[in-house]
């Protein structure tokens, strides 16, 4: 059986818990996550405003250009909305991140970028891969996917002081529940499939 997430109600018509999660998932978005993330690993990848140089070089192909093509497409009508809650959209917008991705990791191995740097951005790699296989059949949860992957990277940089961290991807979570986008079978793929990203990020440093 298909799951067909249902249309939002206007912001202005959402009970306050929907508005309470409408929030979170903006404010917690995959995006906002993998610029927040490549920051922080940029500045601790050289303990220097240089460190976040590099971070902000990978957030532009990781983050910048991916949610520009999401916006463009919106503008153009190809897709629904910011989050691509129709399964079937949420393919080409994905192929061409990966692109993105793809020549953020060479410009970054050209210009010798530092190894957490690199390996984060390949990480992400193989967690927008990973994740454009699975969307290919299932409508997982790219949100859960971000923020499952985010806390395990968190976690192998900096260790236990950021399991706090922890409590942002149970947010997420809740969130997508609540608004109905998402089953918790899906919400729990998400973040297990994060671990992909976790896993290559833990190889490659």
């Amino acid at each position: 059986m298909t799951f067909s997430p249902p249309a939002p109600p206007a912001f202005a018509d959402c009970t306050p818990r929907q508005k309470a999660a409408r929030i979170l998932t903006d404010a917690l978005a995959p995006a906002n996550l993998v610029v927040g993330l490549l920051l922080l690993i940029g500045r601790r990848s050289t303990g220097s405003w240089n460190g976040l140089g590099w971070g902000l070089l990978g957030a532009l192909f990781c983050g910048v250009v991916p949610v520009g093509i999401i916006v463009f497409g919106v503008r153009r009508g190809a897709l629904t909305d910011q989050h691509i809650r129709v399964r079937r959209q949420r393919m080409a917008p994905m192929a061409l991140s990966l692109v993105s991705v793809a020549a953020g990791i060479t410009l970054l191995y050209g210009f010798g970028a530092p190894a957490d740097v690199f390996a984060l951005v390949v990480a992400m790699l193989v967690g927008l891969g990973s994740s454009l296989l699975v969307t290919a059949g299932w409508q997982i949860s790219i949100h859960m996917s971000v923020a499952g992957g985010t806390v395990m990277i968190l976690l192998l940089a900096f260790g236990p002081p950021v399991l706090p961290a922890a409590l942002l991807a149970a947010a997420v979570g809740w969130s997508r529940l609540v608004l109905k986008a998402h089953t918790p079978a899906q919400v729990l793929a998400g973040t297990a499939l994060g671990g992909t990203a976790a896993l290559a990020f833990a190889l490659l440093r």
